[in-house]
């Protein structure tokens, strides 16, 4: 994917990212940030943009408009291969370039599973061809994501494509000895592995047989998985990722043992050891951070409210946006997972999430007064690339990627499903009103979005 050559001036802008909030301008040349001015930048600015090939000035767009890195996101389903579900490749880059992201990690439960390179490198490619997004398709741990023997892991690294990351998505790894064995190769590569954490063992299943609610025997599903995930990687010493944390009894594990990493780190710094190679982060979904299991049976436990994993109690909720202020969880993630209405109806779990993401976590986030904007930043933007070791990106800085969104934060509006760039219109956000639209999304220097030219 070719960056753009031209030269883009960004100018009058309220400039945020996870550690900046400022007015100033940006001149973009060849795809990446050439020099940010002040806001008072006079001649120098006025010079720059004599020889832009475009410029879009702050001041004509109403609403106070902010410049923000774009969005990256961790976990998304864009169900390539899948034609009896709602979304395409092209779609579902359109949804996210409409969302304000500018790089999407994808899950490899497509059809056929991403478990070769090639398939991870042809996804890839196509992709690239489109330039609306980076997509960074994860690669399966096993072959047919089956859990019986490991997927090309030992191929790799390869100098055309190697997987930012690694996951069984939600199958996990039954076998203790396979996940570990998948858990070591992935320290070999140094690519963190996403545990989704839905297998709870024979306890969850001894609930499932009682006849236990879903909201009982997935917690148990939950629980168990999330500890032994943290249990199997501290053994592999790899980077562990765990996905959509939703109780708040995972929530409590991942903040233990983050606290005994940190000690053990400080141990060794002491005497001047190693530090050992063993990273542990985690992401929430918007959807688990603004709405509860009241949310689910108002739209239909079992069909329009179902999701993997379920909405959860207010305790829960609140829980979740807890480990976010206190740095226990790390990223936002949009979990995206579009259906037809049909297989909604039907109970296929998961909602349509990357037209809404960054609106819903700024409206229960940033509104409510909980974090500020430049800490949303951090959570949508620098966190997660600094997960995925993209130093590219994420940030506002001169040298990194031209990779921005421009959203309106003074008025709201109606999340409104039929306006998805998304084939799945499945969103439990439906007739919410909702801050925070996303007005353009940049990549690599071009405009890729444009709300003012799709509404």
């Amino acid at each position: 994917m070719a960056d753009y050559r031209g030269r883009l001036i960004l100018s009058n802008f309220r400039i945020v990212d996870a550690e900046m909030d400022r007015y100033g301008s940006i001149l973009v040349e060849g795809g990446r940030i050439k020099t940010i001015f002040a806001e008072d930048a006079g001649s120098a600015l006025d010079r720059a943009s004599r020889e832009a090939d475009l410029i879009i000035n702050g001041r004509t767009i109403s609403g106070s408009p902010v410049l923000m890195p774009a969005l990256v996101d961790l976990h998304a389903h864009f169900r390539d291969g899948q034609e009896a579900l709602s979304e395409t490749l092209e779609s579902a880059s359109l949804a996210a370039a409409a969302g304000g992201y500018g790089t999407v990690v994808c899950m490899a439960n497509t059809k056929p599973a991403i478990d070769t390179l090639e398939a991870a490198r042809t996804l890839k490619a196509r992709s690239d061809a489109l330039g609306l997004i980076d997509l960074y398709p994860v690669m399966s741990l096993t072959k047919g994501m089956e859990g019986r023997e490991l997927s090309e892991l030992n191929a790799l690294p390869d100098s055309r494509y190697t997987p930012r990351m690694l996951s069984e998505d939600g199958r996990d790894v039954a076998q203790d000895a396979l996940f570990l064995t998948a858990m070591e190769e992935a320290r070999r590569l140094g690519v963190p592995v996403s545990c989704h954490c839905d297998a709870g063992g024979p306890e969850a299943e001894a609930a499932k047989q009682r006849g236990f609610d879903r909201g009982i025997w997935s917690r148990i599903e939950e629980n168990n998985a999330t500890g032994r995930a943290l249990r199997l990687g501290r053994r592999a010493g790899c980077s562990l990722h765990i996905a959509h944390i939703s109780t708040k009894e995972a929530a409590e594990f991942v903040r233990i043992e983050k606290a005994q990493f940190a000690a053990q780190i400080a141990a060794q710094t002491a005497a001047q050891t190693a530090r050992p190679p063993h990273l542990l982060t985690a992401e929430a979904t918007p959807h688990h951070l603004a709405l509860t299991e009241e949310d689910a049976c108002r739209l239909g436990a079992e069909s329009h409210g179902r999701v993997n994993p379920p909405l959860r109690t207010e305790e829960d909720r609140l829980a979740i946006i807890a480990a976010i202020l206190d740095g226990t969880i790390d990223a936002i993630a949009t979990d995206h997972a579009p259906h037809t209405q049909a297989a909604k109806e039907g109970g296929a779990p998961g909602f349509s999430g990357l037209e809404t993401a960054f609106s819903v976590c700024f409206t229960e986030l940033v509104r409510k007064g909980r974090i500020g904007l430049s800490a949303l930043s951090r959570l949508m933007s620098a966190a997660p690339a600094g997960i995925l070791g993209l130093g590219d990106r994420g940030r506002v800085a001169p040298g990194l990627r031209a990779d921005f969104l421009i959203a309106e934060l003074d008025s709201s509006r109606m999340a409104c499903p039929a306006s998805f760039k998304s084939r799945g219109k499945n969103s439990p956000f439906a007739g919410r009103e909702l801050w925070g639209a996303i007005l353009m999304t940049i990549h690599r220097g071009r405009v890729v979005f444009d709300r003012r030219l799709s509404s």
